[in-house]
């Protein structure tokens, strides 16, 4: 298939979105998406974890210890039609959130589901 830049531009979201659709990734339906936050402190953190969860979002907060110094990591859960616009305009929201609580926005990513359905032999013989 063709890419079609227009719903898959050339840049890191478009690569992200394209590659899951040429893996069999279904993008027509709804996928739960995880957005990063990286914070140095534990109290900025949760400052920017309450004003998350006052915007009702769904976080997790925990402290990165494999990285030296060691961070503190918010991943914010979105349930949506992965669609290049909604991406941009939420990372846009996150990175300005994050920047309220001297923290840096990481990126997105998601867990793929690819369901590959073969037939077992005993199936086959019929």
């Amino acid at each position: 298939m063709t890419r079609d830049f227009e719903k898959f531009p050339e840049d890191d979201n478009g690569n992200l979105l394209w590659q899951m659709h040429e893996d069999g990734d279904d993008l027509d339906e709804i996928h739960e998406l995880e957005f990063s936050m990286y914070f140095k402190t534990q109290e900025l953190a949760e400052k920017c974890a309450i004003s998350l969860l006052l915007e009702e979002q769904k976080i997790s907060l925990y402290l990165d210890e494999e990285v030296h110094p060691n961070e503190w990591v918010i991943t914010i859960y979105v349930n949506l039609f992965p669609e290049y616009e909604d991406i941009v305009d939420l990372e846009q929201w996150f990175t300005k959130i994050a920047e309220q609580f001297d923290g840096e926005y990481d990126g997105w990513g998601c867990t793929t589901y690819v369901f590959d359905i073969e037939e077992s032999d005993d199936q086959q013989l019929n």
